[in-house]
């Protein structure tokens, strides 16, 4: 047996790390060791191999009959999860888990193999797999159907009509989110008439359509530029005395933005803000994120300005958004406004909002007010991470700023972040051009040190 179990580790089938979850026969007779609580890691490596066993092994019941792993319903269910792709081979793996006397799926469990099959568009086995977990009395999850519709829409509208019609027979009422996936497979195929027709059985049967059902239709209108219907369906469902959770304008704009529209969707921001109404601060954000990936940056600094002057509260996204577009295209001042304006308003500025201020600064020859605000950015904001030093060493060493370089990579060291070997050899080389071997001498030996304690 133990030549048996070396041969295994030596083949990477069965790593060394998680004995106590797994039980060895002995040549005679069955015994089982003392149960002992196993460390994390000893779990997570566990379920990573089986995980593998299941995605490559042809053979994966005998493998796992030789491994004996302790089932239970959470490693089912982690093991299953790592497995979308994987549709036999997850049900292969159910099937043995369930041979197990003392394993008892749960819904849980049945609910993931349903969201493998599904994704896979394993028509047939999902419906055995469905009726099994009828015969179990155990319930069915409206949102595991939801997905399913959602899957099988994308290859067949009729297979998700099927399973929409066939929910109040599976024990799942027709709510608004059913509604919404049948939905979205209509929109996705252009069929406009039948969504809007379903829109109005829905309002037949009772059930309130949400913010997800007009942002359904709108988008998909608007992707296929039919911008007059998705008004009229607002203002038809505003007569029925259905209002949308937001306004109609917001859902317009962001149907517009997602179909690629932004010109349109600047004009109707622009009608609005004429007519003294702002819009929500996510379709607001969400315009100035694509505009300024479109590469309109002045045009997104000026309309903030505006739409501030109007009584515009920002957030934290939409410093996210500005700052670093400012930063990049040279608007270094509009860049220190917005993050003062955030730290204002008690925002701890993250490093993804101060590093390219910073880079910036460092572009524009200005390493004096770079070093200044990283030193603030310090003790006001977040911990500078690994990125926002590496950055740092690059920038200082273009401009041949080495003995700052050195400072910094000594800071980034002693905070316990590893710095790049390409970084290192730089600054290093740096410093004896310039003649600094003293600092040289101090980062070998803070790095022996720091080896040497990990």
């Amino acid at each position: 047996m133990s030549l048996l179990l070396l041969h295994l580790r030596r083949r990477h089938l069965l790593p060394s790390t998680y004995p106590a979850l797994i039980h060895y026969p002995h040549h005679h007779h069955l015994h089982t060791l003392p149960p002992s609580p196993p460390r994390t890691d000893d779990y997570f490596a566990l379920i990573n191999h089986i995980s593998h066993i299941v995605r490559r092994d042809f053979y994966l019941e005998r493998t796992l009959n030789k491994l004996r792993p302790t089932i239970t319903s959470e490693l089912v269910l982690r093991v299953l999860r790592s497995c979308p792709r994987n549709p036999v081979e997850s049900h292969r793996f159910f099937s043995w888990a369930r041979t197990h006397p003392s394993y008892s799926p749960s819904s849980a469990e049945f609910d993931e193999l349903l969201r493998t099959l599904a994704r896979s568009r394993h028509w047939d086995s999902m419906w055995k797999l469905i009726h099994h977990i009828q015969t179990l009395d155990l319930p069915l999850s409206l949102d595991t159907l939801s997905f399913a519709i959602h899957s099988f829409g994308a290859e067949s509208v009729d297979r998700a009509v099927e399973i929409f019609n066939r929910l109040p027979k599976l024990g799942c009422p027709q709510t608004a989110a059913a509604y919404n996936s049948l939905l979205s497979v209509l929109c996705a195929v252009h069929n406009f008439h039948g969504a809007h027709a379903l829109v109005r059985r829905m309002v037949r049967k009772g059930v309130s359509p949400d913010k997800q059902t007009f942002s359904v239709l709108v988008s998909g209108w608007c992707k296929a530029g039919r911008l007059r219907d998705a008004m009229g369906f607002l203002e038809e469902m505003g007569r029925m005395g259905f209002k949308p959770p937001v306004r109609g304008r917001d859902l317009l704009i962001d149907g517009l933005i997602g179909a690629g529209c932004l010109e349109s969707a600047r004009e109707l921001v622009r009608r609005m803000t004429k007519e003294g109404i702002l819009p929500e601060v996510s379709t607001l954000n969400s315009l100035l994120n694509a505009v300024c990936d479109a590469g309109e940056v002045e045009f997104c600094i000026g309309f903030l300005r505006d739409v501030e002057r109007m009584g515009f509260c920002a957030d934290l996204d939409t410093y996210r958004v500005m700052i670093p577009a400012a930063s990049r295209c040279g608007r270094v001042d509009e860049a220190f406004r917005l993050l003062n304006k955030s730290m204002e308003e008690g925002h701890r500025p993250f490093p993804s909002l101060y590093a390219p201020l910073v880079k910036a600064l460092c572009k524009a020859g200005q390493y004096g007010d770079a070093f200044g605000l990283f030193a603030d950015m310090k003790e006001r904001g977040h911990p500078p991470n690994r990125p926002v030093y590496t950055m740092l060493l690059k920038m200082c060493g273009r401009g041949g700023k080495y003995v700052e370089a050195a400072e910094y990579l000594m800071e980034m060291i002693e905070s316990g972040l590893k710095p790049r070997p390409s970084c290192v050899d730089a600054v290093t080389e740096g410093l004896r051009q310039c003649g600094r071997y003293d600092l040289v001498q101090r980062i070998q030996e803070l790095e022996v040190s720091r080896s040497g304690a990990i």
